[in-house]
Formats: structure tokens, C-alpha cells, sequence
């Protein structure tokens, strides 16, 4: 008679580096608890559910509004190179969307990532050059910009050639 067989290895359509995710208005919510978890793992998972999610500008749009900006922007100074990577990527892909460079602007993102501009890991450096480049293409009839302070305060950190885009950004 033959016995059934229960195998050690996850079934090939289940990804154990993206967090279960819920259902409707309730994914983002349970994702910004996860964000905030003190468990390492818990918060990478979140990450990386979050960087397939904020594709859509209706995301963007919630995930600010849930307040998710001030999550990301002490997550930039996380100890963990992947948490800082995927962070960055998050508000990489939300800058791609105009909601998203509103958001990041107001939020007082733009000093937090100044001290990525000399992080260690590549990925991270090339990420928050790419959220400034995204930043500084805003429309010119735009009333959102940024105040002289905190381009100041990204000059302080580093001199670099991109840097340079960053000062397109309108003064208030």
C-alpha cells in the first residue's frame, strides 16, 4: 500500500521573501503594521510586498495617506543594508509617480535621504540618486518644491556631479 509523501520544500508558487498580503483596503494598513514590526525579517517581507504594490498610482496615493512616508523615512537610517535598499526602492518607484514626488517633497523626505548619498551599499546610493533625478523633473508650474534648507542640507552631505539635478527643483 503506498504512503502518502510530505515533502520538506515550499510548493514552487509560494515566494517566502514577500509577506502574506490581505485582502482590498486592508492590504496597506496590515503592510504599515508589518513596516513598523521591531522583527527584521518581518519588516524585509513588508518590503518587498510593498515594492510590487506602490506600481499603481491609486497605491502611492494610499500609502501616503496612511502616513507610510514617516514608516520609509526611519527606515533609511535602518542598521540593515536590505531594509535600507528596499526602502529606497519603494520611494524610488513612488517618486515615478507624481503623487508620489508631491508626497515625498512635503513629507520632508529629500534631508533623510541626503545621508544615503555616501551609504556603503551601491544599490542604495544608485536608488537615492534616482528618487532626486525623478525629483527634480517635476513640472515647472508646479507650487510644490522644495525650501532652500533642504537643498542646503543635501549639499552638506555630498558634492557629487548628480547632485546638481537636485538644485532644479523649484524654491519656494
Amino acid at each position: 500500500m503506498a504512503q502518502p509523501r510530505i515533502s520538506a520544500y515550499l510548493p514552487p508558487d509560494i515566494d517566502p521573501t514577500k509577506a502574506a498580503l490581505a485582502f482590498g483596503r486592508r492590504a496597506l494598513p496590515k503592510l504599515h503594521e508589518e513596516l513598523q514590526s521591531p522583527e527584521l525579517l518581518m519588516q524585509q517581507r513588508a518590503l518587498m510586498a510593498l515594492c510590487d504594490l506602490v506600481h499603481d498610482p491609486e497605491k502611492v496615493y494610499q500609502a501616503i495617506a496612511l502616513g507610510f512616508l514617516e514608516s520609509l523615512k526611519t527606515l533609511l537610517v535602518h542598521q540593515d543594508q536590505t531594509v535600507r535598499q528596499k526602502t529606497t526602492e519603494v520611494l524610488s518607484v513612488m517618486a515615478s509617480h507624481s503623487i508620489g514626488r508631491e508626497g515625498l517633497i512635503r513629507s520632508g523626505v529629500i534631508s533623510a535621504l541626503a545621508g544615503l548619498l555616501d551609504d556603503p551599499v551601491d544599490i542604495c546610493r544608485k536608488n537615492t540618486h534616482q528618487i532626486f533625478d525623478r525629483l527634480a523633473k517635476l513640472p515647472e508650474d508646479n507650487e510644490i518644491g522644495c525650501t532652500l534648507d533642504q537643498l542646503e542640507e543635501v549639499s552638506n552631505y555630498s558634492s557629487t556631479p548628480q547632485l546638481d539635478l537636485c538644485c532644479s527643483l523649484e524654491l519656494r
